[in-house]
């Protein structure tokens, strides 16, 4: 038993007034929000990083399943209910902290948004605390952890949001809907109607009883709005040490690369039934012109200014296509693995991988290829296990595209040019001297991964010497 997620986004029609947009006005309240809001969650980070004993506070509680008393973390909800006693004054408590009197600071400030700044508040100073615990365990002088931000993207609970989709007529007019949003106007708190850009895609996917709605995130950039609503659902699937018990179990195993995409491969009863190749139909060579592009306007101009952001349009650009090909190509694996019910989804384990030499705009576009690479993972990942209860497995990536899938010899990567045979690291060809098996050199190492998986020839786990042997052998 598990749970997918996933991200329904409704846009906000911030266009002209004459055309159904929302007015200047209702903008500038957009904006004025996530201002005050940032100023709200600042506050409370800096009111828990002063109490930080409080974040680590043990309690006791008793466990109903192994029916005796235990020991726990505070929970978020405890820690907004004293830190609410401590900065909000209240009947109960008419008397909050003088340095940190919220109600002074943030007059009517609605409830339901101090909650929620103060959840997000919690979580950034745990993990600020922890990354700091760390780095002062591990001894070293360099890389210690900043202080957390307090930008983020607002969570809208149903007392600050409002959206019926039951009296909408799609069909005469997209822009009959109106989501309801408590704002701030620089003055007050008020509530104000914004006109969405709504389609069947999202009032499907909104409607789907599979799915169940959680509160949407308010995401305002310069020149839009959308409010993205994450959506939940439980997931049946076996475990991976139960599936690997199936005689017949069937494994997707998919090699990611610049050129080729993705290149999956299916395997059951050790042979492999179905092949696929996504390419990425000049992707690779589009992407690095426009990061020449941006390496010779950042050196005609010099150093940069700290905090700005040269060549944006472009970087958006670069962004949106890398996000549309990691979506597409997550969607053929998806396909792929629904015609297997009860597969394994295979991955190559791939964390480090630094682009080294060649020129400036050279080790840009292999910085966005491999960030495609992850991108590729996270979201095959995602679709696999929401559509097909899937489950994905990162398996060991030593020597995938060195040994042959099919002797298991060592062999080398070659490629054609100018009809001469170059032998070079990364060739589009595999050569077993061995075996004398030519290949694909990503099909190759595709094949492998499923080898990985199963601990076959150069993945067969080793048994460690014994302790003993390992110390006499020590100087």
């Amino acid at each position: 038993m598990g749970q997918a997620t996933r991200t329904t986004k409704l846009l906000l029609d911030l266009g002209k007034r004459d055309q159904g947009g929302a007015n200047t006005d209702k903008q500038a309240a957009l904006t004025a929000t996530v201002e005050v809001l940032n100023r709200a969650r600042a506050f409370y980070i800096h009111f828990f990083l002063a109490h930080p004993d409080k974040l680590a506070e043990r309690v006791s509680y008793f466990s109903e399943k192994h029916q005796e008393g235990r020991e726990r973390l505070i929970s978020p909800n405890e820690l907004l209910t004293w830190a609410e006693a401590l900065t909000v004054s209240t009947r109960s408590h008419p008397h909050p902290l003088p340095s940190y009197n919220f109600s002074d600071q943030f007059p009517e400030f609605p409830f339901i948004y101090r909650r929620s700044v103060i959840k997000d508040a919690i979580g950034k100073a745990r993990s600020y605390l922890s990354h700091l615990t760390n780095w002062k365990a591990s001894g070293k002088n360099k890389g210690q952890p900043g202080l957390p931000g307090a930008t983020n993207h607002p969570t809208l609970y149903d007392e600050a949001f409002r959206l019926d989709l039951d009296g909408t007529d799609l069909r005469p007019n997209p822009r009959t809907c109106f989501a309801r949003l408590k704002v701030y106007t620089g003055t007050a708190w008020e509530w104000q109607n914004y006109p969405v850009n709504l389609n069947r895609y999202f009032e499907a996917r909104w409607r789907d009883p599979a799915w169940e709605n959680q509160s949407p995130k308010l995401i305002l950039r310069k020149q839009s709005a959308a409010l993205h609503f994450p959506q939940v659902k439980e997931v049946k699937a076996k475990k991976v040490k139960e599936s690997k018990e199936d005689p017949h179990l069937v494994t997707v195993a998919v090699d990611l690369n610049v050129k080729n995409l993705a290149v999956i491969t299916v395997r059951q009863d050790g042979r492999i039934i179905e092949t696929a190749f996504v390419t990425d139909h000049g992707l690779d060579r589009h992407r690095y012109g426009h990061l020449k592009c941006i390496a010779k306007k950042q050196w005609q101009s010099g150093t940069p200014v700290k905090g700005e952001h040269s060549n944006q349009q472009i970087w958006r650009h670069v962004r949106r296509m890398n996000e549309d090909a990691a979506d597409k190509v997550a969607r053929i694996i998806a396909d792929v693995c629904a015609k297997y019910p009860g597969c394994v989804l295979l991955f190559e384990r791939l964390r480090k991988i630094k682009p080294t030499g060649r020129s400036k705009s050279a080790r840009m576009n292999r910085r966005q290829a491999n960030q495609l690479r992850g991108k590729i993972n996270h979201s095959s990942k995602d679709k696999t296990y929401a559509v097909c209860n899937t489950v994905t497995v990162e398996v060991n990536p030593h020597g995938t595209s060195q040994y042959c899938s099919r002797c298991g010899a060592k062999g080398e990567r070659f490629s054609h040019r100018g009809g001469k045979r170059i032998t070079e690291k990364w060739g589009k060809l595999f050569f077993c001297p061995v075996c004398h098996y030519v290949a694909n050199a990503d099909f190759n190492a595709s094949v492998n991964v499923h080898r990985s998986f199963y601990r076959e020839w150069h993945w067969k786990l080793r048994d460690k010497p014994p302790r003993h042997r390992l110390l006499e052998s020590q100087p």
